[in-house]
């Protein structure tokens, strides 16, 4: 985009002819690790840059922007196709979290919670009149997927339906009685000759009739309440061969819309059975037609799998406006008759929009993978860090909003911690230019990257001790081995790499004085180290695999958890075991934390079909 060397106009002028602007000027790049401030600007160098500006854009690179004002933490699981669902009441939103279910208030963002699911919830759906919700979900080959019906004001289980295995989904039609929970009929989704049916759409007006779609096959079922059975009729498409991958049917039930991996939507009329419409013809939607809504206010709204949301009219489906999000759009939802609608994206975002206006606004956003470290600033509780696949997070606790964010696109972040002044970040992973994996450093008050440091290995603990970031920062890997960092503004040095264990490190901790460390391994072992002379002090054996470990807050003990279940005190003086209390029941323990005062501390685990438990302790090993 810009060239090494360019100076400040040209850089500014190059941007403004892309469509971009520099706020205030403030714009912050990077050239090999090594900051430029010219003109509080700075060069290009491969691609990868930093920027730190009101409203950014998201280059190919590192990237840190401020985060828009209205964001919640909690976010909907974007990847599940008609995830996001407006209420009838139009007061709530519904979406798909992992395990569960969450029904937010749009106006107060009060949010509750449906928790009965084994495994990820894969498609929700509300009652016409708003009283009742249903759910599917994932499972294992072989094994019976549950629907689960929800009572909506009471927001309680009503009853857990299973039949359909692996994932309900569509390989076959089931129909249900809700008032007597159980199975009316059911019949094959799609014929032999075609694929599997991807979608189902019930009508608007009539329980006997529905719609089913998917590779290569489109079927509108009648229901015979008498013989309990269900009746497909196939569809004519022609010569059009298409896979459906969403389905929206008009109020009065005579027309539905289907869109297509091909970029285009087809308009099927429930009487006849015949395709009547199919568009755009010239220019076809990039990546898929992946979610269809019918407004009030007429016309089809089209969300397409490359972020375009698009209003379309006519029998053509001529594009009249259209506007772009980040990811694939999953689900669009109308808020009642309101003149607003949703639109759910991949990414975990969700966006509001008017339909006069057309204009989207960011309401919610997520990590869009595992989150793989959390951190508070010491002493701090309004502030908090996050770091996941593609981007680290801070997030403001009292208002539940996201405040900043670093991309690093096609990048997992294994690690993150922040100085005990608060003011940088430092992260690792395999964040790499030509396949190094790095350490990341992190001005977090004013969003400068200091340095990259470079080293062969796969990081996934990070440290931090001295509050000057110039001091020491620690890193270990999977190759067994923790390094001991002098970083600078402008240089950055390995000091040293210790030894001692003999398989990967899983935690690392760094005594208040800065003179003392602890590090404990999947070999079985906690080595404490003395960072002044960079020597063992005590090693501790056990027979488990160490996941966490923590300083009591005199640091004269540290406490550690593993595979076996226990949480163990041990003196740092000599590494003998003080006492131990069984920690879990059910699997191992993968996070530890203890209060600044030392008289509670808090243990995380993964519990039964994929939920994860938190368990709160006192100091009298009772909780």
């Amino acid at each position: 985009m810009l060239n090494v060397g360019c100076s400040f106009e040209d850089a500014e002028s190059e941007m403004r002819y892309l469509g971009l602007h520099i706020w205030d000027a403030v714009s912050f790049m990077i050239y090999l690790g090594c900051c430029i401030r010219d003109a509080l600007s700075g060069m290009l160098y491969r691609g990868f840059c930093i920027q730190y500006t009101v409203s950014s854009v998201l280059y190919p690179g590192y990237c840190i922007q401020d985060a828009p004002a209205d964001l919640s933490p909690v976010s909907l699981a974007g990847h599940v196709p008609c995830g996001l669902i407006c209420h009838s009441d139009r007061e709530h939103i519904l979406y798909p979290l992992g395990c569960t279910v969450v029904i937010q208030h749009l106006d107060t963002k009060k949010q509750s919670f449906l928790h009965g699911h084994a495994n990820n919830v894969s498609c929700v759906v509300v009652s016409r009149d708003g009283m009742d919700v249903a759910s599917g979900q994932v499972t294992c080959i072989g094994f019976k997927a549950d629907i689960i019906l929800w009572d909506f004001p009471k927001q309680e289980l009503l009853a857990r339906l299973s039949l359909h295995k692996g994932k309900v989904e569509g390989l076959s039609v089931m129909v249900w009685d809700v008032s007597k929970r159980e199975v009316v009929c059911g019949s094959p989704a799609s014929p032999r000759s075609a694929g599997n049916a991807n979608v189902v759409m019930c009508s608007s007006c009539r329980d006997e009739m529905f719609v089913t779609a998917g590779n290569f096959t489109i079927r509108v079922w009648e229901l015979d309440t008498a013989t309990k059975k269900i009746h497909p009729s196939e569809c004519y498409a022609g010569q059009l061969r298409r896979i459906t991958v969403c389905v929206q049917m008009t109020d009065d039930d005579d027309d539905f819309y289907l869109g297509t991996t091909s970029g285009d939507v087809l308009k099927v009329n429930t009487s006849s059975k015949v395709v009547t419409a199919c568009g755009p013809q010239k220019k076809k939607f990039s990546m898929g037609v992946t979610a269809l809504l019918l407004p009030k206010t007429g016309g089809l709204i089209v969300g397409t799998g490359e972020g375009t949301v698009a209003l379309c009219t006519g029998s053509d489906f001529q594009v009249k406006k259209r506007m772009r999000v980040e990811g694939a759009v999953t689900s669009l939802t109308c808020r009642g008759r309101d003149d607003q609608f949703f639109i759910g994206t991949n990414k975990g975002q969700m966006h509001r929009s008017a339909y006069a206006t057309f204009k989207e606004e960011l309401v919610a956003v997520c990590h869009t993978g595992a989150v793989n470290d959390i951190v508070f600033p010491e002493g701090h509780s309004d502030l908090f860090v996050t770091c996941s696949t593609n981007d680290i997070r801070v997030w403001y606790t009292p208002e539940r909003l996201e405040r900043l964010r670093i991309t690093v696109p096609n990048v997992t972040c294994h690690a993150v911690e922040v100085t005990r002044d608060g003011m940088v970040i430092v992260s690792a992973g395999p964040m790499d230019f030509a396949g190094s994996p790095t350490v990341l450093v992190l001005q977090l008050r004013v969003g400068l990257m200091w340095e990259l440091i470079y080293k062969k290995g796969h990081f996934e603990q990070v440290a931090t001790g001295h509050p000057d970031p110039f001091r020491n920062s620690a890193s270990a890997s999977k190759v067994w081995k923790v390094r001991i960092w002098n970083t600078g503004e402008k240089t950055q040095k390995l000091r040293e790499v210790l030894k001692e264990h003999r398989g990967a490190v899983s935690c690392i901790k760094i005594n208040k004085n800065d003179k003392e460390g602890v590090t404990a391994s999947l070999d079985g072992t906690c080595v404490i180290w003395d960072l002044v002379r960079y020597v063992r002090k005590q090693m501790i054996l056990d027979n488990t695999l160490f996941k966490c470990v923590c300083y009591h807050p005199g640091e004269y003990q540290i406490i550690t958890s593993g595979t076996d279940r226990k949480i163990v005190y041990w003196e740092v003086l000599d590494g003998s075991a003080i006492r131990e209390v069984q920690g879990s029941l059910s699997s191992s323990i993968n996070g530890l934390d203890i209060t600044s005062d030392g008289a509670s501390f808090v243990t995380g685990f993964s519990c039964f079909h994929r939920q994860t438990a938190l368990d709160f302790w006192f100091h009298s090993i009772q909780h």
